[in-house]
């Protein structure tokens, strides 16, 4: 749907959201900010540390200042780049103008045909926001009075609607329900207005109405902004609470480790839960007699890794470590109290088989379609919880009974294909319009295009002796003994590192071992 300004009315001057030019600019950002997007990917400019588009190490608003500042003297830029301190802000399309006729390269005879008009929307362009950001209660909307159904932001964003219901399957009830949504909020919407979360939740959930999908909506057109505070910023600040040494420095390596820097990936959540839950009680016990890392010695970290034992005495230096070393390199400590210290090889002990009645119960805890394919595809093909949810639709071979699982063919054993056939059978009754590509989802993910969450994987099996992780464990251990402690078979067959294969196949001989010392009678389960 085309958004076209009413007749006798121009396009409006707005300012560019990189170099902040005022004008009337030719799309979203001004030509020559636009030329940086087409060949530059953000990053930290060097003169203003912005986080925008750059040329050479420079944003486009340090390029003009550098060139003001030079005052057309000199064609090499750089000297003046360096001392850039201030900026002024100018007019955009007016220094440098350049003599009409055609491009320079191009032939004077050759005929120009425009390029075709794209759609407009009444985003596009960039809009002046306004000084003071005021926060709208819709909670007092009044159908009868407020409703503005010319609105082109409403117009636009039904249309957007019927094109997201009709590529996720919505049902009526929840198109109805998102275009009720969108009239409360999009019907005094004008240019430069941001609708925030904090804004949507205390109008449409007392009226029943989806905040995610209209949420999502409001997001295809660029008006949504999610002011929620992060579940992992609540989690660090509880964590921290109580801290008095280090606090700054373990916060920021947090950070860190969650979202990564310029030389760091990225760490999974879960590491970063374990890495501070191991650090907090041995923070808030430095906490009662030091105030900075700094003055923690070896002594203070021998000290306590003496109290504690196994996998908890490895865990909490290999945190230690991490957190140290990354003082270190900030310049908050002067020296690494965790150096050579040694964290040693862990000795692991022999995997154990589950028990027959563990893993009856664990099959007697499942009664839905979809727990029942979950049990079999951990029980029976060893798979992770993380590729159970990752399971698509094209990985799924009826006819020739085969099924990938992370890019490994696997055959498509009796059991799995009947729990299979069941689930989608299931699946086509419950929702038959859905379009999510996932082999399994729910009443949430129907109506959208991701996988299940991991709460919903092992939710059946919660207090059960055989967890997922155990079957899947149990599985590979199986496969060890029936067919000997061959790593490279296990390996083959489940794709398993070689260390973990290895592990397997002493756990195996070891049990296999056990069994013909005890004698014939003895059986493993």
């Amino acid at each position: 749907m085309a958004y076209v300004l009413p007749a006798g009315r121009c396009k409006p001057p707005a300012t560019c959201p990189d170099c902040f030019g005022w004008g009337v600019l030719p799309g979203r950002a001004c030509s020559a900010c636009q030329s940086f997007r087409r060949t530059e990917e953000p990053a930290q400019c060097s003169g203003c540390r912005r986080l925008v588009r750059l040329k050479k190490g420079y944003c486009r608003l340090c390029w003009h200042q550098a060139s003001q500042d030079a005052k057309g003297q000199v064609t090499v830029l750089q000297p003046y780049l360096e001392k850039v301190r201030h900026h002024q802000l100018f007019v955009t399309n007016l220094h440098r103008p350049r003599c009409p006729g055609p491009p320079r390269g191009k032939s004077r005879g050759r005929p120009r045909f425009p390029d075709p008009a794209p759609a407009l929307s009444p985003a596009s362009g960039w809009v002046q926001p306004a000084l003071f950001e005021a926060r709208r209660d819709f909670t007092r909307f009044d159908r009868r009075e407020h409703t503005r159904l010319d609105n082109p932001w409403l117009a636009w964003s039904r249309h957007v609607a019927h094109r997201l219901g009709e590529a996720r399957g919505w049902p009526r009830r929840v198109r109805l329900d998102v275009d009720r949504a969108l009239v409360i909020v999009l019907s005094g919407h004008t240019g430069g207005d941001i609708v925030r979360h904090s804004e949507l939740f205390p109008a449409l959930r007392p009226r029943g109405l989806s905040i995610e999908r209209t949420a999502e909506v409001l997001d295809h057109i660029g008006v949504f902004l999610d002011d929620r505070p992060s579940s992992f910023d609540r989690w660090l600040e509880s964590k921290l609470d109580g801290l008095t040494v280090g606090r700054r420095d373990v916060q920021d390596w947090a950070r860190l480790l969650h979202d990564g820097g310029a030389r760091s990936q990225p760490r999974d959540v879960a590491t970063v839960w374990g890495y501070l839950n191991r650090l907090r009680p041995v923070l808030l016990e430095w906490s009662h007699s030091y105030d900075h890392l700094r003055e923690v010695t070896r002594d203070d970290v021998l000290a306590h890794l003496e109290t504690v034992h196994g996998s908890q005495h490895k865990h909490t230096l290999v945190a230690l470590r991490s957190l140290f070393a990354r003082a270190k390199k900030n310049g908050t400590v002067f020296k690494n109290p965790t150096s050579r210290i040694r964290v040693g090889q862990q000795e692991t002990g022999v995997i154990q088989p589950l028990a027959a009645e563990d893993v009856r119960s664990s099959v007697a805890a499942v009664t839905r379609p979809a727990d029942r394919l979950i049990l079999a595809l951990a029980a029976v093909h060893a798979a992770r919880p993380g590729a159970i949810r990752r399971l698509q639709l094209d990985d799924l071979d009826i006819g020739n009974r085969r099924l990938v699982i992370d890019d490994r063919v696997r055959p498509l054993d009796e059991l799995t294909l009947q729990a299979t056939i069941a689930w989608l059978e299931h699946r086509q009754r419950r929702w038959p319009d859905t379009a999510n590509p996932h082999l399994l989802i729910n009443k949430q993910t129907a109506l959208e295009a991701g996988p299940i969450s991991g709460v919903s994987i092992s939710a059946a099996l919660r207090g059960q002796t055989a967890t997922l992780e155990r079957l899947r464990v149990d599985r590979q251990l199986e496969e060890a003994l029936v067919h000997g402690p061959d790593p490279l078979h296990l390996s083959e067959v489940f794709g398993l590192a070689e260390k973990t294969a290895i592990r397997y196949a002493d756990s195996a001989q070891a049990l296999l071992s056990q069994a013909a010392e005890t004698g014939p009678a003895s059986t493993i389960p």
